[in-house]
């Protein structure tokens, strides 16, 4: 008989605001090169080789496009057309698994689909993979295998999978459990037939595509829809808006997992953690004798099972216990690390009060580089730039305000009224209020500028764009967005 092909879904449409405030909903934990300098969704596409795996589907957020898009290059992670399917609105769990399936059964109706989530941290790679393997017969034979992490702890914050039947490699499943308290979380750890719903699925495209039709008709139809409708951008797949905010908003759990009686478990040990808080951060980094952690820099005196982040300033705990302090150039978390659970209050808050330190941090990234507010002011704003070889910004000008660029280092191609002229270190440009201005990196390195502006107004909605307006938006403004 044929193995049918492994083809990784990649869930990659979270926010992450537990890790607030490093974390932020333009460029949510996934996407932070937290550990080795790499993300956590580049770590799991190194997960996938290409000799053992197919090339992945990616299903994101349509705001975190160019993020993937980028960060896939990094890692030459193999993508084709429509590789990256976008979710205009955010949906829960269900609706992407629907999409996987549907998308796998396009080009082979027995494929495997192996669904996993870009935010968890998988340090053996190869244990991982054997269980994928363990699993491959079960679904080739029609079962949806889920994976279970071996406890180590009574862990409150995961929902729990109890085992049933004869000891073995893959399971039956006699119950999905939510997420207990301490006393139940016991009881389970003693038990020894329970283990961590991980969110991780493996399963052919046939069979899930059955058990929609059967328990959740309502979310394949309303999927199928905003597929039919999808429009291809290069190696995006542009969901329909309109179609796929009608998609019910739940998890794969509840519409189909609870449900069906085709379940099965692999139990593994690979290392994994969601990193769902900053907590759990701290238990997987190494630690000093005295239990203290840090990404950046950081001084104890008389401390303990601490932990800092810091992407900038040197921190100092002095006397404290317990701690965590995680701390960017615009906000600083100072939080018992038994209450790590409730930075998502704190985000909540701001969101509330529409605060853009809930969006995006000082240094906001474009597809053609990035931008670092400097200095601000009623009258004035200072920012770096960077422009990637090749990138280039969309032609505009502006009503209030004038603009005046410093190249600090690579060559920067500067077109004002129509008339382009190159630049290189120490040289500048002036564009005078009302100026039409593109700023283009013709170099082979990155071009770093420092932007001044100044004027009367400075605020975001200060712009006129020339050309194509979604091509425009798409690469952003070279001032505030």
């Amino acid at each position: 008989m044929r193995v049918p092909v492994i083809i990784p879904c990649i869930l990659s449409g979270g926010a992450g605001s537990r890790l607030w405030p490093l974390s932020r909903s333009l460029r949510p934990k996934q996407f932070l090169p937290i550990f080795d300098g790499e993300s956590l969704f580049q770590k799991t596409l190194r997960r996938f080789p290409a000799g053992d795996f197919a090339a992945p589907i990616v299903i994101a957020n349509a705001n975190h496009r160019f993020l993937v898009g980028e960060q896939m290059e990094e890692v030459s992670a193999a993508d084709g057309e429509g590789a990256i399917v976008l979710e205009p609105v955010g949906r829960n769990t269900a609706a992407p698994v629907a999409i996987a399936a549907l998308r796998a059964a396009k080009t082979d109706p027995d494929a495997l689909v192996l669904i996993a989530p870009s935010d968890h941290l998988v340090r053996d790679g190869d244990r991982f993979r054997e269980a994928v393997r363990a699993a491959e017969p079960a679904a080739q034979a029609g079962k949806i295998v889920t994976f279970g992490i071996q406890p180590s702890e009574p862990h409150t914050g995961y929902g729990y999978i109890r085992l049933a039947g004869a000891m073995g490699r893959v399971r039956p499943v006699e119950a999905f459990v939510e997420k207990p308290d301490l006393a139940r979380a016991e009881a389970f750890l003693k038990d020894g037939n329970y283990v961590w719903n991980a969110g991780i699925f493996l399963f052919s495209a046939r069979t899930m595509i059955e058990e929609f039709e059967r328990l959740s008709p309502e979310i394949l139809a309303s999927v199928r829809r905003a597929l039919d409708a999808a429009t291809t951008d290069l190696d995006f797949l542009r969901l329909d808006a309109e179609l796929f905010r009608a998609v019910p908003d739940i998890s794969i759990d509840y519409a189909i997992m609870e449900k069906t009686d085709r379940v099965a478990c692999v139990p593994m040990d690979p290392g994994w953690n969601d990193l769902g808080s900053w907590s759990a951060v701290w238990e997987t980094l190494d630690k000093s004798a005295e239990g203290n952690s840090s990404l950046g820099e950081a001084i104890y005196v008389e401390s303990r099972d601490n932990l800092v982040v810091s992407d900038a300033a040197l921190v100092s705990v002095v006397g404290l216990d317990n701690v965590m302090v995680v701390a960017t150039k615009d906000a600083v978390l100072v939080a018992a690390k038994d209450r790590a659970q409730d930075v998502k209050e704190v985000v909540e808050r701001l969101k509330a009060n529409d605060r853009r330190e809930v969006r995006e941090h000082r240094r906001v990234y474009r597809p053609w580089g990035w931008r670092e507010e400097i200095a601000t002011g009623d009258r004035f704003h200072v920012q770096e730039i960077e422009i990637q070889p090749g990138g280039a910004m969309s032609e505009q000008s502006h009503v209030n305000r004038a603009e005046h660029w410093v190249v600090v280092s690579g060559t920067l191609e500067i077109t004002l009224d129509g008339e382009a002229r190159l630049m290189t270190e120490n040289q500048s440009a002036y564009a005078p209020v009302g100026t039409r201005h593109r700023l283009a990196n013709p170099g082979r390195v990155p071009a770093r500028v420092i932007e001044i502006q100044s004027g009367s107004y400075i605020g975001d909605d200060d712009i006129v764009r020339y050309g194509d307006a979604e091509a425009a938006g798409a690469e952003g403004d070279c001032g505030w967005d």
